[in-house]
């Protein structure tokens, strides 16, 4: 397997079994991937995303706003820490949203084409911050973060050969 396959299983797995079972959800989401790019203090991308003051706490800060926010447009007023503990779920291996598939697809056609298909964590990266639209989004706004400016440091990494 070469590293860049290894690199994108570790990623997918610990979103999975570490992210999305934890927040007892049925399916990794891209919201999931985006934790565990932020966990893995070892990877080019958990470093892009620490420059822009991004850490799983503030993430996770910033989901729970998202929430907070997208709960309020359908007239219900809640905060967060009122909702009930997640329940992990260990008695399954989480399947794969579409939101990660549609970030894997991006991420396969970011800009620049360095490395060909080769998807490592700032390719995942790239696609995770290559739509305006979704959860991820939604927080990364919440967050404060200015996500195209984020996008052009992923871009410059891509081009320098990170993956």
């Amino acid at each position: 397997m070469s590293s860049d396959a290894k690199d994108v299983r570790t990623i997918l797995v610990r979103a999975g079994r570490e992210m999305a079972r934890n927040d007892g959800s049925r399916t990794v989401e891209a919201e999931h991937v985006l934790l565990a790019l932020a966990a893995m203090a070892d990877n080019p991308a958990a470093r892009l995303l620490a420059e822009a003051g991004l850490t799983e706490d503030t993430i996770r800060a910033a989901l729970d706003r998202e929430w907070e926010r997208s709960l309020a447009v359908a007239g219900i007023a809640v905060r967060a820490e009122q909702l009930p503990e997640a329940t992990p779920d260990h008695s399954h291996d989480p399947g794969i949203g579409e939101s990660v598939r549609l970030l894997l697809k991006r991420a396969l056609d970011a800009e620049p084409k360095v490395g060909g298909t080769r998807i490592g964590s700032v390719r995942i990266l790239a696609g995770l911050l290559d739509t305006d639209r979704g959860r991820v989004a939604r927080a990364l706004q919440a967050a404060g973060v200015d996500r195209v400016a984020l996008r052009d440091r992923v871009a410059e990494a891509l081009a320098r050969g990170a993956r």
